[in-house]
């Protein structure tokens, strides 16, 4: 067991399973105190246990939950040194096809959720005067894919919710920093059709998929003190990915 997160207070969003859950395990072997976050929970409640987390379960896509979420946060620790926000979701259209049902649901779990939590993270750690926000956006929110416009548009929007809150919060001691990964082996991506996985995989220089680990590792950068000079960016785990 390391000791990059010993003493510091976590809390991670949509922690049970993909990035979220492996971003969770690092944390908790670099000695993190845990918080983690989900909507199940069970499942929620049994990843805790094995990592001697606590469990808050809010819906990152709804205000007032997440509000809900914070209070009982607060009641919990008064102090949060390290925000992960990670929660979200694909849904895939072409333009024809996109719904409003589709835009909001993605939006509200992609973009609006960064807002919401990153709110009421940073008054708690703007009262310590320290902390480290790290929000989880996307290659395609860098460059754009056919079909993913909506997905590409709310997470192309977590960039700029980063770069505006890192001016923003900067000189209260708070970092703001994005992860953009790219082809990422989760359930999202096993769940493509093989031809499109093939595609996908064809197109990484490096020749392979990614791990969530390897997306984590870099979370655990940023959330440590090794990444105390460090605001305001978007760092690509991509193996190399053009799209």
């Amino acid at each position: 067991m390391g000791a990059l997160l010993l003493g510091k207070r976590v809390l991670i969003t949509g922690a049970t399973r993909g990035i979220g859950l492996a971003t969770a395990r690092r944390f908790a072997a670099e000695g993190a105190t845990l918080y983690l976050n989900g909507r199940d929970e069970g499942v929620l409640g049994e990843i805790c246990e094995q990592l001697g987390a606590t469990p808050i379960c809010f819906d990152v896509s709804d205000a007032q939950s997440v509000k809900s979420g914070f209070q009982q946060l607060f009641k919990l620790t008064r102090e949060l040194d390290v925000l992960v926000n990670n929660a979200g979701i694909l849904d895939d259209a072409l333009l024809g096809m996109v719904s409003q049902g589709q835009i909001d649901r993605t939006f509200s779990a992609n973009t609006y959720s960064v807002l919401y939590c990153s709110q009421y993270a940073a008054r708690l750690m703007q009262r310590a005067g320290r902390g480290s926000i790290i929000n989880l956006s996307s290659i395609i929110g860098r460059v754009g894919n056919s079909g993913q416009a909506v997905y590409g548009g709310s997470k192309a929007a977590v960039i700029g919710i980063t770069h505006s809150l890192a001016k923003e919060l900067a000189g209260s001691g708070v970092r703001v920093n994005a992860i953009a990964p790219g082809f990422i082996d989760t359930d999202m991506a096993r769940s493509l059709p093989p031809e499109k996985f093939a595609e996908r995989l064809a197109s990484i220089p490096m020749g392979r998929i990614g791990t969530p680990d390897e997306v984590a590792g870099v979370a655990l950068f940023l959330a440590s003190d090794l990444a105390n000079y460090v605001t305001g960016q978007v760092i690509g785990v991509d193996g190399g990915m053009v799209i």
